[in-house]
């Protein structure tokens, strides 16, 4: 390791990652001399990003003297995190390492518009800083998950069906000023990360159960239908965010089902949680959104169950195409109809119409996190992003200039 590839932010990585957790250890690493390893690690224990852990004894055969830990400090501030659906979000305050400090969910409608869901989450996440005993201005950052497409760089969200009046809205902008205006004292303005729904989940997944799964898709189904890919460690957004959009594919025997996004035969149209509580309450049984649909199929409901077990089948003949082109170890369904129904038909098709070779290594697995993966995820990857080398060693600089 050269140059700037052992910077600071490169040590802190090796550290975090537990590559190299002692003094010696990163000399060893790096081919740093003492004094500049000694030098960067002054740096990152000034900035409160390090703490020293336990001893450690030395792995030499001559013995020597406990080598002390050193570990990330992930108490030295907090993420303000939102997970977004269509009805309702939940928010929360998190430590580095993901841990909720305090946690809120109620009803917010993405159909009241940026400007009001914006402002009314800026509120939510004063009063979680209160609630959790954090000053204001240990927040380093705001990670906010979505349920459309959103372009990575720019943090925008790009036409997404359910979420009328936010196509190309400036989220980061918007939300950094309605956290100043309603949490004085925290940073300005406050690095704001915006992404899918379904990419978030994926990330927090794959982290929390299948680190060792080198190509890992997670398949969320709720009011709209969307995948997230891990690919070695990364997420897999394509070039603009468009990435597992799969709930707009093309279905060429329900050319008469009307998307949400404007065109005929959507997978989304009709094996959605918004399409099965439509199928619903034309069958005569009331269902006004996907949470009546996830209580009838918790109840046994019949028809529900019917057109759960239909619908995993459509999107299980979808998935034959994704599994045969990515051969991922883990296919993770998730979302408001994430059951026993949904995930039969799923399988039934998968196996079906997949060669083996695609599908004998292939786990079809539900959601380890639940209801919080979106908001583990939209922790985690600020986090992530904070303190990469590269923005790490930026924010160094920033706070010795």
């Amino acid at each position: 390791m050269t140059g700037n590839q052992a910077s600071a932010g490169h040590l802190l990585r090796l550290i975090r990652e537990g590559k190299a957790t002692t003094r010696g250890a990163l000399l060893r690493a790096t081919g740093l001399s003492r004094s500049t390893v000694g030098h960067r690690l002054d740096q990152l224990f000034a900035a409160g990003w390090l703490r020293e852990g336990d001893t450690t004894p030395v792995e030499a055969p001559t013995g020597g003297r406990p080598s002390t830990r050193l570990e990330f400090d992930t108490d030295h501030a907090v993420v303000l995190a939102a997970d977004l659906g269509t009805r309702d979000a939940n928010a929360a305050v998190t430590d580095l390492a993901g841990n909720v400090l305090a946690e809120h969910a109620g009803p917010m409608l993405l159909a009241d518009g940026p400007e009001r869901v914006l402002d009314r989450l800026a509120r939510w996440f004063a009063e979680l800083l209160e609630r959790s005993g954090t000053p204001r201005h240990r927040v380093c950052g705001v990670g906010l998950s979505v349920p459309g497409p959103v372009d990575w760089a720019s943090g925008l969200v790009v036409q997404p069906p359910i979420m009328p009046g936010w196509d190309a809205y400036p989220i980061r902008e918007r939300l950094q000023e309605a956290c100043s205006r309603h949490i004085p004292g925290v940073p300005e303005p406050v690095p704001v990360l915006v992404d899918n729904d379904a990419n978030l989940m994926a990330y927090a997944e794959h982290r929390a159960g299948h680190r060792d799964c080198a190509a890992f898709v997670l398949v969320k189904v709720s009011t709209g239908i969307g995948a997230g890919v891990v690919a070695d460690g990364r997420l897999y957004r394509g070039i603009d965010g468009g990435a597992g959009d799969i709930g707009h594919i093309r279905l060429h025997d329900c050319p008469d089902a009307l998307c949400m996004c404007g065109s005929y035969g959507c997978l989304a149209a009709v094996a959605s949680g918004r399409a099965l509580a439509e199928q619903l309450a034309e069958a005569g049984i009331e269902t006004s959104s996907v949470a009546g649909v996830r209580e009838h199929l918790a109840a046994g409901q019949p028809d529900a169950v019917r057109l759960a077990r239909e619908a995993g089948r459509r999107v299980g003949a979808v998935l034959v195409t994704v599994v045969t082109l990515l051969n991922p170890g883990v296919l993770m369904i998730a979302g408001d109809l994430a059951g026993t129904p949904f995930l039969t038909g799923v399988r039934e098709l998968l196996y079906q119409r997949a060669l083996p070779r695609s599908t004998s290594h292939l786990n079809v697995v539900t959601s380890r996190l639940g209801e919080r993966a979106g908001l583990t995820g939209a922790a985690a990857v600020v986090v992530e992003d904070l303190y990469s080398p590269d923005r790490a060693d930026a924010r160094l600089a920033a706070l010795e200039a």
